[in-house]
């Protein structure tokens, strides 16, 4: 088969055809979140041929990953690569047409806008709620429709959303759950099939996104159960909200507030501490410093130290994961004892 026969299928499928995959060629997704969701998204959205996906995630492939996450291999585990960057190298061998652009970062109010507002669709892959609601002020700012998802255990939740059109997140889902309030996977577990179909929901709502096919898109917030056979559609697309803060009001305020420098990962016992520098940090002088103190691993990407009884994952750009304790406290003190910002 000729090279330029990679998407004869899609082009024969009466919704997309040849004018569709013209438009998917000139288009730009942005997946926040490359973990078990994005991963699924990312292989659909790089295969179907949409023309730059931009891949961002904060986290390092490890081998808790790999029974769901079915992008990465053991050889990414053993070298602690980054996932956005271990993404792109996997995806480049599927479509080599597509400009993938991957992105280490952890998003928040500081870089949001930079990172997301020039996007013809964001996807959700994240596993948090104050990332969604992020999202959601970016979307509705900027006039970005986005694709929600969820999944854990054995079920999961999506809905598109489409400023000016339907019904924002915050129409639905008035504030973000506390922490430790929702079940996450660190904590209830998920199974991989779950993961599939909820992201093959999210990426086929994104296709007729992208190539303009209202009339078939899901005004529907989908939910769905695969070990207890359950399936269910709301009907959402008369929920918006005169009085919703953020599409109603156009007060945005995930965008606005800044976030804590210190966020516990629920079920994970480990606490990310983001630096208060702006030039970031400079992995070989730690490394020269934390080696005398314990046993050091390093890639190009990361730093690993040991100290005591946690583990500190240094990232350039100036996070810190501190492995081993989920105390904010003690995660700030050995940050301050080892680190010294």
């Amino acid at each position: 088969m000729r090279e330029n026969d990679r998407y004869s299928r899609q082009r024969l499928f009466a919704p997309i055809g040849a004018e569709g995959q013209t438009a998917l060629a000139s288009k730009q997704a942005v997946i926040v979140g490359m973990g078990a969701l994005g991963a699924v998204l990312a292989n659909h959205i790089v295969r179907a041929g949409i023309g730059h996906v931009r891949l961002i995630d904060r986290d390092f492939v490890e081998f808790s990953n790999l029974q769901r996450q079915m992008l990465y291999t053991e050889d990414d585990a053993k070298q602690s690569l980054p996932k956005a960057f271990a993404a792109a190298e996997h995806l480049r061998q599927a479509n080599s047409e597509v400009h993938i652009e991957p992105i280490i970062a952890d998003v928040s109010y500081k870089n949001a806008e930079v990172l997301l507002r020039d996007a013809d669709i964001i996807l959700d892959g994240t596993d948090n709620f104050a990332v969604r609601f992020l999202i959601n002020d970016i979307a509705v700012k900027y006039g970005i429709p986005w694709v929600y998802g969820g999944a854990v255990a054995s079920g999961g939740t999506t809905v598109v959303i489409v400023p000016g059109e339907t019904p924002c997140l915050r129409c639905l889902f008035r504030e973000a759950p506390s922490p430790g309030t929702v079940a996450t996977c660190d904590t209830s577990g998920v199974i991989g099939p779950i993961i599939h179909i909820i992201a093959s929901f999210q990426a086929t709502e994104a296709l007729k996104i992208l190539v303009g096919d209202t009339a078939h898109r899901s005004s529907k917030l989908i939910q769905i159960d695969v070990w207890d056979n359950r399936y269910h559609g709301i009907e959402v697309g008369d929920a918006r909200q005169t009085d919703c803060p953020c599409c109603g009001e156009r007060r945005f305020d995930y965008l606005n507030v800044e976030t804590p420098d210190v966020t516990v990962l629920c079920g994970r016992d480990t606490v990310q501490v983001t630096l208060s520098t702006e030039d970031g940090l400079d992995l070989d002088k730690m490394e020269a410093k934390l080696k005398t103190i314990g046993p050091t691993e390093r890639n190009r990407f990361l730093l690993r130290a040991s100290v005591g009884d946690c583990r500190l994952v240094l990232f350039a750009d100036g996070r810190c994961l501190v492995q081993g304790t989920d105390d904010p406290a003690l995660a700030r003190s050995l940050v301050a004892r080892y680190i010294g910002t």
